[in-house]
């Protein structure tokens, strides 16, 4: 069941946090092995009244049974905090989760590849440019239609980013659509299309997946 699977893990993450060589984790400097504290039932029906979704089951049982956010892949896994009576996702890139679009489907497809392809092909270099400003200006002017294609609020309706793995890059929960529950990589910074994270079968990872794995792995280098 999926309530079992959540049964000592948050013994378990502070078990690693108090290890001495605990710091040495990717990330852990970030979240510092700080699970918040679990939601209580009324907040979490407040948290999905509020934007009209219903969490994936393992997410939810994660925000009631282990902790709100906190210790987990990366550089934490991003709080859900209540701020002013309005619930919202905290952490670096947060913002981008827009609690009003969580109903609406994740997009199946993203922007049209030849299209993306085109516009890259169109992307300004230095060398072209008699004056760095001229080419400052010209990448600005590019920056912005990648940007309106690929970071239209569109791009991520019914997704929630959920962490930050460094260099802008992060990753999102998807909690609408056909892809309900699975864990996508946001490398768009890289000018790369979000793109779902995968097992070693090919499969996509859900969040429970996705936050076992890395606390096993977690364990597994600890005892080495």
């Amino acid at each position: 069941m999926v309530d079992q699977q959540w049964t000592g893990m948050r013994r378990r993450v502070v078990a690693l946090g108090a290890r001495a060589d605990s710091g040495q984790a990717f990330g852990s400097l970030g979240h510092r092995w700080v699970l918040e504290d679990p939601l209580s039932a009324a907040e979490l029906a407040e948290l999905e009244a509020q934007t009209g979704a219903r969490l994936p089951e393992d997410y939810r049982e994660f925000l009631t049974r282990v902790g709100a956010g906190g210790a987990g892949p990366a550089y934490g896994l991003f709080p859900v905090r209540r701020v002013e009576g309005r619930w919202r996702w905290e952490g670096d890139g947060a913002e981008l989760t827009d609690p009003s679009m969580l109903a609406r489907p994740f997009p199946h497809h993203g922007p049209d590849p030849e299209s993306l392809a085109a516009l890259l092909a169109e992307r300004p270099e230095e060398e072209d440019f008699d004056a760095s400003e001229e080419f400052d200006d010209a990448i600005e002017a590019w920056d912005e239609r990648w940007e309106a294609v690929m970071f239209a609020p569109e791009r991520t309706a019914g997704a929630i980013v959920i962490s930050h793995v460094g260099c802008a890059q992060r990753e999102w929960l998807i909690v609408s659509g056909v892809h309900r529950g699975t864990i996508w990589s946001d490398c768009r910074a890289d000018d790369t299309d979000l793109a779902p994270l995968l097992d070693d079968d090919g499969r996509p990872v859900t969040f429970a997946r996705w936050y076992t794995a890395w606390l096993e792995a977690a364990e597994l280098t600890s005892r080495q």
